[in-house]
């Protein structure tokens, strides 16, 4: 599922640490994305229903999906980055999962666990002290 999230994501810069040098202490090129999921327009109340429970530990206390990123030296390319992390987000929690249908173990399968059973067996059977 692929919505365009892009208009409602709030962005905030910092300076990052790591690597970069002079950079590091001049250029805000961190970046936090910040995206309301219940003020969104885009989304419909069953979507806004499924990210609140999915994405509960992701969701900060003032209701927003809050993602951040400062692996890229430049502030566009930590940007994209949080857009992207979110977009995948979003698809990941909204997929439908697919309904397990549950199986029989085969006639195969059955047979290799009690053969394993008795090869267990007797290893812990040749464990026993022997009696005179």
């Amino acid at each position: 599922m692929n919505i365009d999230i892009i208009k409602e994501i709030n962005f905030q810069t910092a300076r990052s640490g790591g690597k970069g040098g002079q950079n590091v202490n001049k250029v805000e090129t961190m970046v936090e994305g910040y995206f309301s999921i219940h003020t969104s327009f885009i989304l419909n109340i069953r979507q806004k229903a499924i990210l609140e429970r999915k994405l509960a530990g992701k969701i900060n206390s003032d209701g927003f999906l809050q993602v951040r990123s400062q692996v890229h030296r430049s502030q566009l390319a930590n940007k994209q980055e949080v857009i992207r992390k979110m977009q995948t987000l979003i698809g990941q929690a909204l997929k439908k999962e697919k309904k397990r249908i549950p199986t029989k173990p085969s006639a195969g399968s059955r047979e290799k666990r009690i053969e394993s059973k008795k090869r267990q067996s007797q290893i812990k059977e040749g464990r026993k002290r022997i009696e005179r």
